[in-house]
């Protein structure tokens, strides 16, 4: 193939590398130049285009796309047709990715021509999303270059999507004096949407105490009458012959792993029970966010093999997003120096306008000393909407004592007559998640699926009002300076 200008006079053929207008006819980039087009680009003027000629043996790129789209075999996946040079593969099933890395890396070796990008290995997947696409580069390639592809698909299945099984899971929660009945429900119902997602179904729950023979019991008579086992202990895994671990192998099981290099998920059982698995699921299983139990319940409810060789190579990429809820977070506060050291705590204040005054950027957007963000040593962050006249210093004050008496670990929440209002101050924990908010979107579902305390501070009426019309300013005694 030969890239570059050529006189009009010889484009026919060719195809076109920009979208050029002739006239009133615009020619899209990518089109084939034809007799008729070629004149209409003399018309308008025009003696050189930018175009891509093809050489005999070449392919061009819809065509070369599709071949090497065909020769590949996979499972549960679509291929959609060539279009620009790409033909993209979407899955037909939910399910769990897999795919042979070596081959992609083969294919893609060949040539910088040709290029395919998958999704990563075991990532999840729902019916009809985009599991991997192929791109040819330029507007062709050579024919030898496509063999030489379709020659290493022809070494077995690519990848595939393995669908999720109608699997049915019992569940134990072990209990220890101070359990909360609360907290075993809620278990249950983050559970039951977790496995809600994949097409499993919760079908029995027992609690037992935390100990060694009720929980072989159990576990022994829910994998009687289910596909899997899942068990909640009181208290997180501390030794590889604590009560969990210990209770498999009692009841006849097989221990497979204890123990697995992702966090939020270090404390991850996984073991074998008259031919059914079971997890001893991290402390971290209790919140939805994912964890390193996702990683292996997923695999398995989508038939597919985890052993303790597959669960020790899951630390590249196993370092995920803390899950604020957890009683041992990776990076506590830092214990204070003096009996009067107290929390740190900054403020965001959030304000609008177009700042027209400036003449440019927003000056809501200026940076002081580079600092966009709250100071490293802040335990918390208090969101305050520039709109609330009712909200007083001796408010935020309010606030702000509650959050230190927590420890500075709790959410804390302006409140008018038990309704929630603003301002409202977050702890350190909920920063990252706050961080990935996009849009106009606030940060009440963090709060809600953190599972960190929340406290309410009363501070009457002026938690409910913001003034965002003339009315709204002058009923609540603003007013508005010419």
């Amino acid at each position: 193939m030969k890239f570059g200008p050529v006189p009009v006079d010889e484009a026919e053929g060719a195809v076109l590398a920009h979208a050029t207008a002739a006239g009133e006819r615009r020619l899209r980039k990518a089109h084939r130049l034809s007799g008729e087009d070629v004149a209409a680009l003399k018309a308008a003027g025009i003696s050189e285009v930018v175009v891509a000629v093809l050489a005999p043996d070449d392919l061009g790129e819809d065509a070369a796309a599709e071949k090497i789209a065909l020769s590949m075999a996979h499972r549960n996946v679509e291929t959609k047709p060539a279009a620009t040079g790409r033909v993209n593969l979407h899955a037909e099933t939910a399910g769990v990715f897999t795919v042979d890395a070596k081959m992609i890396d083969a294919i893609n070796a060949v040539d910088p021509a040709i290029t395919i990008a998958t999704l990563a290995q075991h990532a999840p997947v729902e019916k009809g999303q985009m599991v991997a696409t192929v791109k040819i580069i330029p507007f062709g390639v050579a024919a030898s270059l496509v063999d030489a592809v379709a020659k290493i698909c022809a070494g077995g299945e690519i990848f595939a999507v393995n669908a999720y099984r109608p699997v049915n899971v019992g569940v134990i929660q072990t209990t220890l004096p101070g359990v909360k009945q609360s907290v075993l429900d809620k278990t249950l119902r983050v559970t039951e949407a977790r496995l809600a997602r994949s097409g499993a179904r919760l079908t029995a729950e027992r609690r037992s105490p935390h100990d060694v023979t009720p929980v072989a019991e159990a576990a022994s008579a829910l994998a009687r009458d289910n596909d899997m086992v899942v068990i909640f202990g009181a208290s997180a895994l501390a030794d590889f012959a604590d009560v969990i671990p210990a209770a498999i192998e009692k009841a006849g099981g097989k221990v497979i792993r204890a123990g697995m290099p992702v966090d939020p998920g270090n404390l991850l059982v996984l073991g074998t029970l008259d031919g059914k698995r079971v997890i001893g699921a991290p402390g971290c299983a209790r919140s939805p966010k994912e964890n390193g139990f996702d990683w292996v319940l997923d695999r398995l409810i989508a038939g597919l093999d985890v052993t303790a060789r597959d669960i020790a190579g899951m630390g590249v990429g196993g370092l995920l997003m803390e899950i604020p809820s957890r009683p041992q977070p990776r990076e506590p506060l830092p214990a204070p120096q003096s009996a009067r050291s107290q929390p740190r705590v900054d403020i965001v204040l959030l304000a609008a306008g177009r700042s027209s005054r400036m003449g440019g950027p927003n000056k809501l957007l200026a940076l002081f000393e580079g600092i966009a963000r709250v100071a490293p040593d802040a335990a918390g962050a208090m969101i305050v909407l520039g709109d609330m006249p009712g909200v007083s210093s001796k408010d935020l004050n309010s606030l702000i004592d509650a959050f230190r008496r927590s420890g500075g670990r709790a959410v804390v929440r302006a409140a008018h007559l038990g309704k929630r209002g603003n301002p409202v101050l977050l702890p350190r924990a909920l920063f990252a998640a706050v961080a990935h908010l996009e849009g106009d979107t606030g940060a009440r579902h963090l709060v809600e699926a953190g599972g960190l305390d929340v406290i309410d501070v009363e501070i009457g009426q002026g938690a409910s009002i913001d003034v965002d019309t003339r009315e709204a300013l002058e009923g609540a005694g603003g007013v508005l300076q010419d």
